[in-house]
């Protein structure tokens, strides 16, 4: 799966505030409640369970990348988002990078296998250095997400 189905416009944060890695994950859960794609009443529900889940180890996966992720039973479809640092975010990340990418997203608990199948699509996409320079230049939402679709050049100078 694709990360750009999962997002729209509005759920793309092109600066973040967050300098540490629990607040930046505050930051983007209260924007997609701000949003709308995700329900206010699911904030301590989900927030727990992100807390948790960075406390097993980092989502920070190096190459200035984090992919905070976890669990709903009380959601019906995928809720995501990216953020962008342009100062970076100490993440505990696994390398010791500042993280200057963020991708979170909450799954239905009946849709495990689509956690996995998007974590590694993440992933892989990331470990891209020429995406993650597109991204880190991207002057708006709509460049970002058509990033993240495959849609952008290769050989952008």
């Amino acid at each position: 799966m694709k990360l750009a189905s999962l997002l729209s416009p509005d759920q793309i944060v092109l600066d973040m505030r967050s300098e540490e890695h629990m607040p930046a994950i505050f930051e983007l859960v209260e924007h997609l409640i701000e949003t709308g794609k995700l329900p206010e009443t699911l904030r301590e529900e989900v927030v727990a369970s992100l807390k948790a889940r960075e406390e097993q180890v980092s989502t920070g996966i190096g190459y200035g990348v984090a992919i905070p992720h976890a669990f709903s039973e009380n959601l019906e479809s995928v809720a995501a988002i990216f953020g962008r640092s342009v100062k970076g975010i100490d993440f505990e990340a696994l390398d010791n990078s500042p993280v200057h990418f963020v991708v979170l997203f909450i799954v239905p608990k009946k849709d495990y296998h689509l956690h996995l199948q998007t974590l590694a699509a993440i992933a892989k996409m990331f470990t891209n250095c020429e995406i993650r320079r597109q991204l880190s230049e991207a002057e708006c939402r709509t460049a970002i997400l058509d990033i993240l679709a495959g849609k952008a050049s290769r050989n952008v100078a």
